[in-house]
């Protein structure tokens, strides 16, 4: 097990499955030392634990948690990539899609369960630069979507 998987279960996660693609598309795809993730949804063994959008049917509390899931989902697939999480230098970039509701402006606290969930895992290497987006409406209805790109060690 990495360090990385072993400061997972010291915070009571595991790395799930890599997120079957929904179209045409890999999860994710290394270029030279990057990996780069299509978007992650809050995908829980197949399903969407909650949908609808932040500030009407979801809370922004929870679609914070989601987006935590996100961040973990996009790990595994980084790793799918990289076969070993701990060949990440740092996390370079995050983007977080939040399917708002029209008068919700708290998209940056959303992505922040994203960010969070990097920083606590990956310490220094999961500091990253980041855009929190407000969209009317993700796949499948999901509250929030986050894809990451990853500097990697040979």
């Amino acid at each position: 097990m990495s360090a990385v998987e072993e400061r997972l279960a010291e915070l009571g996660l595991k790395l799930p499955s890599v997120v079957p693609p929904l179209a045409s598309y890999q999860p994710a795809v290394r270029s030279g030392s990057y990996v780069y993730t299509s978007g992650q949804l809050p995908m829980v063994d197949g399903a969407l634990p909650a949908t609808g959008k932040v500030g009407a049917e979801v809370s922004p509390e929870r679609a914070k948690e989601l987006s935590a899931t996100c961040a973990l989902n996009a790990l595994a697939a980084v790793k799918s990539v990289i076969g070993d999480l701990d060949k990440i230098v740092r996390v370079v970039k995050v983007v977080g899609f939040v399917a708002s509701a029209p008068d919700f402006t708290g998209q940056p606290a959303v992505v922040n369960g994203a960010s969070e969930l990097l920083g606590e895992v990956l310490g220094d290497k999961g500091v990253h630069a980041r855009s929190a987006v407000g969209v009317a409406v993700l796949p499948i209805d999901a509250p929030v979507e986050v894809e990451i790109q990853v500097e990697v060690a040979d």
